[in-house]
């Protein structure tokens, strides 16, 4: 009899379901090939196979236009123990390259209730009529993976229309890195990672100097390009797996992962300078990561040194 499916995690439920039907199917249909395959449109691919008779194995193709199922799927016999007594089947390609006696096949539908694929059996030998008898169990394994793909499909998409939510809410509208929600969202979830592994990394924060003046002066619009234009700036000279915020009016806050304090300290000269060149002028706060004391501590830090930035910064216009 065929045992309840083995335990798995929610994105591998419709395969470990794939071994749990070809395992019993092998044992159970006296036939040497089983598989469950996946229609691409143009190829016929074995995403598992049990086979004692052909070599065959799991990743191998063949043209679709070749396939017995093919001609199942527009109505052909579903249990066919004698194939060859099938014109369409005796006709089919796939006869040059293996001999088929007796061909099973099944459809499995996709969730927009197209074809996804099939279950398949062949042997090289003609079968018995009693084949015939199978007929309504494989149609019911047909149908449990078909469910069970269905359901499998319906979670992922939910997963990304909640991932897409959520990216949207954590974006920042004007200048389309993450805002300050992103921001605290990052930090928890990376926290207990750097806290596992001890990577290297620092937090960067910076302030537009001279935003207000520019909003009095020249309108909302222009500060509102000025935030956009540090935003790519920064985007342009940071790697991709640093992660950037716009945390408030003229607030971004950085995290410069997987790099030494004096390497971060390199990076933060060379943001300064790409801003300069584009007429931007910033105070920047940076402070390494600490394994003792996290990302907050590090935060505060790099506040304390930003403002000290911003006070060398105006004693320097000042001069």
């Amino acid at each position: 009899m065929l045992i309840g499916l083995p335990a798995a995690p929610p994105e591998a439920a419709f395969e470990a379901a794939c071994a749990a039907v070809l395992d019993y199917l092998k044992s159970e249909v006296p036939l040497g090939y089983w598989s469950v395959s996946r229609y691409d449109g143009e190829r016929q691919l074995y995403l598992q196979v049990r086979d004692d008779v052909y070599g065959t194995k799991a990743g191998d193709s063949h043209s679709w236009d070749d396939s017995f199922c093919q001609y199942m799927v527009q109505g052909s016999p579903s249990v066919a123990p004698d194939a060859q007594a099938i014109p369409e089947y005796a006709a089919a390609g796939v006869n040059d390259a293996i001999q088929i006696g007796a061909y099973v096949g099944v459809p499995i539908e996709s969730g927009d209730g197209g074809l996804f694929g099939t279950i398949c059996g062949l042997d090289p030998a003609r079968q018995s009529d009693d084949l015939v008898t199978h007929a309504p169990l494989l149609r019911l394994l047909g149908s449990l993976l078909t469910t069970i793909l269905q359901a499998e499909q319906g979670r992922i998409e939910c997963q990304q229309l909640a991932r897409q939510a959520t990216e949207e809410a954590e974006t920042d509208p004007l200048t389309g890195v993450s805002n300050r929600r992103g921001w605290e969202r990052f930090l928890l979830e990376e926290e207990a990672r750097y806290a596992a592994f001890g990577d290297p990394a620092s937090l960067l924060m910076l302030d537009l100097d001279g935003l207000k003046v520019v909003n009095d002066s020249l309108g909302h619009a222009a500060g509102d390009e000025l935030i956009r234009r540090t935003a790519q700036v920064l985007r342009s000279r940071l790697r991709g797996h640093d992660m950037i915020a716009r945390l408030g009016g003229d607030e971004f806050g950085i995290v410069l992962t997987r790099i030494a304090p004096a390497a971060a300290e390199s990076l933060v000269d060379r943001l300064r300078a790409a801003l300069a060149e584009a007429g931007i002028a910033a105070s920047f706060g940076c402070s390494p990561y600490s394994l003792t004391d996290g990302f907050q501590a590090a935060w505060e830090r790099a506040d304390v040194h930003l403002y000290a930035d911003k006070r060398r910064r105006r004693a320097e216009r000042a001069a």
